[in-house]
């Protein structure tokens, strides 16, 4: 294939206009089998070629738009436009200001009658390029490499067919998903997808840049997109709204992270940060004291200091407080500290008291604020010295794995939990409400440990 963008297209080339186009037909004597035309010079460059095309030569008449995703209906106006400059294949670009925007253009494509290649870009976008194959689209584009890419958005192509499984993507595929802000440093994909393809599932899991919760599922309404959905910071709690039912322990944390589309329609939201949170840590104390799973909590009792009242916050406080420990929250807002802490018959501290908050030793810290995420990986919610009265810390943070904190909890000889356990065993809590099935724990545990 043969791209020689002009500037005026949002391309590199600045030079003479018939001298770019030399070079496009000169490309097309020499064998290649796809030329790139713009619309505007589409009929100039159509009529130049006319009785010289060799048999398996395609044209693309293509259209860059750089602002935004204009209505359905120009969009159809514009394929239309496309199909009557001769091309023989019709690509349209547009660029995402919302995950939404790709409606549009999947509608366009799904009942053309030619060939159409239909990108909309930008990370928003992303799913355009992914799910090209589900509905229709005659190719995408994928990077040779991850600093190489010729358009905003771009996956590269090892990630098109090896993270995604773009081969394998059908029109019948089911299509789950991330939704979060920001969603691109999810691992999620990567177990999901790798766990579809072992058992051979038809089934596809996406990153979902959404901006407004209720927009995107009032867009994305068909069953088999979206099948269901892991859902993120920051639309844990926001996304209640949107549910038609709700699992009774997600309504009582007021936070949800994982949502089913059952064949009617209808979003059904689950909680499973509490599950593996919670699992995890009781596993990490049982190991270092060799008690039995069947004794009992190990938590019960104990003092559980919670940081952040957000989503996680409130699964790891509402979890803490089912397996019989005191509960602490500290927030840097006083106020949704005190408000989460009453839930659960606690205590409300503010972040900046954490470091002098000593009331015993042995207890037990859970960071779920964003405090020593990428990029800003110096940063720690506590100071080291403070880390002493604790006899475990965890850290919800699953990049980097080896936070500060983590850091910092090892060495002053704590018991530590990552949160790639968390993401590891809630996710299998999710595989199989998707799926009905168990999950695959040892390829889960496997790519994690290669990846995290």
């Amino acid at each position: 294939m043969c791209f020689f963008r002009p500037i005026w297209e949002g391309g590199q080339y600045e030079g003479d206009e018939n001298k770019r186009q030399d070079a496009l037909r000169l490309a097309m004597e020499l064998g290649a089998s796809y030329i790139d035309v713009e619309l505007e010079v589409a009929h100039e460059f159509n009529n130049s070629i006319y009785g010289k095309k060799p048999q398996n030569f395609k044209v693309i008449v293509s259209s860059h738009n750089f602002h935004n995703t204009p209505s359905t209906e120009a969009i159809g106006n514009l394929v239309a436009r496309i199909q009557a400059s001769g091309a023989d294949i019709v690509k349209i670009a547009t660029t995402a200001l919302d995950i939404t925007d790709v409606a549009r253009v999947l509608q366009v494509t799904v009942h053309s009658q030619v060939p159409t290649i239909a990108i909309v870009m930008g990370e928003r976008g992303l799913i355009s390029r992914l799910l090209s194959p589900k509905f229709g689209g005659y190719l995408t584009y994928g990077a040779l490499e991850a600093g190489a890419i010729s358009a905003p958005g771009q996956p590269t192509a090892k990630d098109l067919l090896d993270l995604y499984n773009f081969r394998l993507i059908k029109p019948d595929t089911k299509v789950y998903g991330i939704i979060g802000k920001p969603v691109g440093h999810s691992k999620s994909p990567l177990l999901f997808n790798a766990a579809f393809k072992k058992v051979g599932l038809n089934a596809v899991y996406v990153h979902l840049l959404v901006d407004d919760v209720e927009k995107f599922f009032n867009t994305y309404s068909a069953p088999d997109f979206i099948s269901g959905c892991s859902c993120t910071i920051p639309h844990k709690e926001v996304a209640i709204k949107c549910m038609d039912t709700i699992d009774p322990i997600a309504q009582k944390i007021g936070a949800i992270n994982n949502i089913v589309r059952k064949p009617d329609g209808k979003l059904t939201a689950f909680n499973t940060d509490y599950i593996g949170a919670i699992e995890a840590i009781e596993d990490g104390l049982r190991e270092s004291n060799g008690s039995s799973p069947a004794v009992g909590s190990p938590l019960a009792g104990k003092l559980f200091v919670v940081l952040g009242a957000g989503g996680a916050g409130k699964s790891l406080a509402y979890g803490a407080k089912e397996k019989g420990a005191r509960v602490v929250v500290a927030n840097r807002t006083f106020e949704r500290a005190k408000d989460l802490a009453d839930k659960v018959g606690g205590q409300a501290l503010t972040l900046a008291e954490i470091e002098n908050f000593h009331p015993e030793d042995g207890m037990i810290l859970a960071n779920t604020t964003s405090v020593g995420m990428k990029p800003k990986i110096d940063d720690t919610p506590i100071p080291k010295h403070a880390l002493k009265h604790y006899s475990l810390v965890f850290d919800a943070i699953y990049t980097p794995k080896d936070t500060r904190l983590l850091r910092e909890a090892k060495e002053s000889g704590k018991i530590i939990v990552y949160g790639t356990e968390m993401l590891i065993r809630q996710g299998f809590e999710q595989y199989k409400n998707f799926t009905g099935l168990p999950a695959p724990e040892e390829l889960f545990r496997e790519l994690m440990s290669k990846h995290a």
